[in-house]
């Protein structure tokens, strides 16, 4: 597939972390691997307050790997709804509020309709400052890989 146009090759699926990938560095084209991608990650802050609801299955979040959530009004409930699971087999999305949270204050971490977060379709409540989870999706439900509280 030489002098192909990237947007005209195969998607790749399954990568292993061998595979090999052509990269720019300093003006040079070079070759890495999968694997050698560590430590990077996007990150978003979002903003949570009582009855305001954020939907994670809008795109300007598939890419996020951690959401740092901040509170800001009145006490109550905001509601976030996890993305499709099965759309994002193998993402991990982790969690964490600030020091504007307290114990009147919920973000309820909800999965999809008729999708579940560790089995349940119940959400996963933070209601305090410096509390966070780690979930990861199968490509069928999300799961609680870790918890900080």
């Amino acid at each position: 597939m030489a002098n192909s146009k990237i947007s005209a090759l195969p998607i790749a699926t399954g990568i292993q972390g061998d595979e090999l990938i052509a990269t720019v560095q300093n003006g040079d084209t070079k070759q890495t691997t999968v694997s050698k991608f560590k430590n990077y990650f996007v990150s978003t802050d979002i903003t949570a307050e009582a009855g305001v609801d954020v939907d994670l299955n809008q795109s300007i979040y598939d890419d996020t790997f951690m959401f740092k959530i901040s509170w800001t009004g009145g006490n109550g409930t905001s509601v976030c709804t996890l993305p499709d699971a099965v759309s994002h087999a193998n993402r991990k999305i982790r969690f964490i509020s600030d020091s504007t949270f307290s114990s009147q204050d919920h973000l309820d971490v909800t999965p999809a309709a008729g999708q579940t977060l560790d089995g349940s379709s119940n959400a996963y409540r933070i209601n305090k400052d410096y509390e966070g989870i780690a979930i990861w999706s199968d490509g069928v439900e999300w799961f609680i890989i870790q918890k900080k509280a």
